[in-house]
């Protein structure tokens, strides 16, 4: 709506300024009568001066849709010779002349720059015009409201003037004379463009059949120009449905009319669908003439399709059709569009934050409504406002629901209070560190505490999984202190590498007590050089019972270069070892 009352507000600052600049201008050309008087000098100063200052200040109009600046004095000459040309050697009626030649500023800005010598500009124009003709349709379609990215791929490719289509202006002036305006004419043909091409009365009968079911001449022009395609094949009955629906409800054509946007098209099946999926989620018809009185876009806004994509989702989540009725009683004084924009990054919040489907599903069902009116900051800038990771935001948001409102935008976050959870992990991180054997407040302890990620439970949990594995305690004591990322891992990853390594490349568990590092590389790069190395042993090429750390621990560069380098075929089966492993 701002962004509007700007558009509006600039459009009316052009048309005062326009106006301004040619008030000042005609002034400045008023005689002045106090001849020998010694106000004749300052009445000529201060007008003169005045008109040096307009065409400083506004020495250009810019056209719309920025069609480029053209001199007003040059715009002036230019339209009228354009005029000219369409009425007198053209032959067209003076009003459509009229309106090509000055509601065209795209084609006459084209036009200047073909035509712009030295001499009068009406003069080169015309002599421009005489030697050069023109697709009459540019002009024309321009003027009939459409920009040149609408009306170029419409262009005729048999004709270049416009007396050469006779069912175009038959049926275009059919349009006119029943009171279609000409600007919003050019929609009709860019929607509809099959009915300036029927023959003779039909589109007139056409017309007429709206008027015939009780619409007003008034009525049917609003109608039309929402939805062109009501003038193809016969009278649209969704359209009708609508009609019929919304005025047994109590209203009027003219509040629909009034609801209409300007350069919108609307589908009224979709619209009728939508009227009658409200019946099926529950709302009476009281409670739907509420309703659509309250919120008219529900029904009106992209035709309903925001409405229908709304209840689409919430159903999706497992939404009643009584919440989902309630909610649309309780609609909050916002479109359903930016409602429908919320609830989205509402849902992709929760998705960000690893919050499960189901917890989700629970929050959408049950709290419809406020994820609807809240338009949260993105995820990772509550993340760091709030001071706090993402498992324990989902808890505090299923427990919380409701303090998602303040997390919207233009809101200051504050910090969420520190549960002792974090102090409660720290302590039990250290006292696992203690165990291990490590001095307490050493450097070596506070490298350990940076290194591990997650709870001292957890640590704790991964620790025991590898001593069940068959080490002995003081073992693993050791290979952590010597590789402490390897309890960076979850117990199922450690489980299943161990697993691997016993089962799949038939090492012994002692291997981990020299090479603990094992359980910081993927699976894949094991296999991979595992079975590059055992093949390279079957071959000849390569020492059999290395250890299991000089065939994984090195990079691929020195691997290739010391083992499969040394086998002709050796690039080849690492390659495709390769392809096979990590496709899998």
């Amino acid at each position: 709506m701002n962004h509007l009352q700007k558009l509006r507000a600039v459009s009316i600052f052009k048309w005062v300024s326009s106006n301004f600049a040619e008030n000042q201008l005609k002034l400045s050309k008023t005689p002045v009568l106090l001849i020998g008087s010694s106000s004749l000098i300052t009445q000529k100063t201060r007008l003169y001066g005045a008109k040096r200052a307009v065409q400083t200040e506004n020495p250009y109009e810019s056209d719309s849709d920025n069609a480029g600046q053209i001199c007003l004095s040059t715009r002036k000459e230019a339209q009228d010779a354009l005029v000219e040309y369409f009425y007198s050697t053209r032959s067209l009626q003076f009003l459509d002349a009229e309106n090509m030649g000055r509601n065209s500023p795209h084609f006459l800005e084209k036009l200047l720059k073909k035509a712009r010598q030295k001499a009068e500009i009406g003069r080169s124009i015309a002599r421009f015009l005489r030697y050069h003709p023109i697709n009459e349709f540019e002009p024309f379609l321009e003027s009939l409201g459409l920009k040149p990215s609408e009306y170029v791929p419409l262009l005729p490719r048999d004709f270049m003037f416009l007396s050469d289509d006779h069912l175009l202006l038959a049926n275009y002036y059919v349009l006119c004379n029943y009171g279609f305006e000409r600007n919003a004419i050019g929609k009709i043909y860019k929607e509809a463009t099959e009915v300036f091409q029927y023959d003779s009365e039909v589109l007139l009968s056409k017309l007429r059949a709206y008027e015939e079911l009780g619409l007003s001449q008034p009525s049917i022009l609003n109608f039309v120009v929402a939805s062109p395609y009501l003038l193809t094949g016969d009278v649209n009955a969704d359209f009708i449905k609508v009609l019929e629906k919304l005025k047994s409800l109590g209203f009027e054509n003219s509040w629909i009319e009034g609801n209409l946007l300007e350069k919108i098209s609307y589908n009224w099946s979709r619209m009728i669908r939508i009227l009658c999926l409200f019946s099926k989620i529950g709302c009476s018809n009281e409670q739907l003439v509420g309703l659509i009185r309250q919120h008219p876009d529900t029904l009106f806004e992209g035709s309903g399709d925001k409405t229908h994509s709304l209840i689409g989702f919430l159903v999706k989540f497992g939404s009643t059709t009584n919440q989902i009725c309630t909610m649309f009683l309780r609609f909050p004084q916002i479109r359903v569009g930016q409602f429908v924009s919320n609830m989205c990054k509402c849902f992709l919040f929760l998705s960000e934050i690893d919050m499960e489907v189901t917890e989700i599903g629970k929050i959408v069902s049950s709290h419809s409504l406020l994820l609807g009116s809240c338009s949260l900051k993105k995820t990772n800038s509550l993340l760091a406002n709030l001071n706090i990771g993402k498992k324990r935001l989902c808890s505090y948001i299923q427990e919380n629901p409701q303090e998602m409102k303040n997390w919207v935008m233009g809101m200051r976050v504050k910090p969420l209070p520190n549960s002792g959870e974090d102090l409660r992990s720290q302590m039990e991180k250290n006292q696992f560190l203690l165990d291990l054997g490590f001095v307490e407040n050493s450097n070596e302890m506070k490298t350990a505490a940076k290194t591990f990620r997650g709870k001292g439970g957890e640590l704790q949990e991964r620790f025991d999984c590898i001593v069940e594995a068959g080490l002995d305690r003081k073992d693993v004591c050791n290979m952590i202190k010597t590789s402490p990322q390897i309890l960076n891992q979850t117990k199922n990853v450690i489980e299943m590498k161990i697993g691997f390594l016993l089962n799949d490349l038939g090492y012994p568990i002692s291997s981990l007590v020299t090479f603990p590092s094992y359980l910081s590389y993927t699976v894949e790069r094991v296999k991979l050089r595992c079975s590059m190395y055992n093949w390279l042993v079957d071959q000849g090429s390569a020492e059999p019972m290395l250890a299991l750390s000089t065939i994984i621990a090195c990079s691929d560069k020195i691997f290739i270069k010391q083992y499969v380098n040394h086998h002709p075929s050796g690039p080849q089966i690492w390659k495709e070892l390769k392809e096979k492993i990590y496709s899998s």
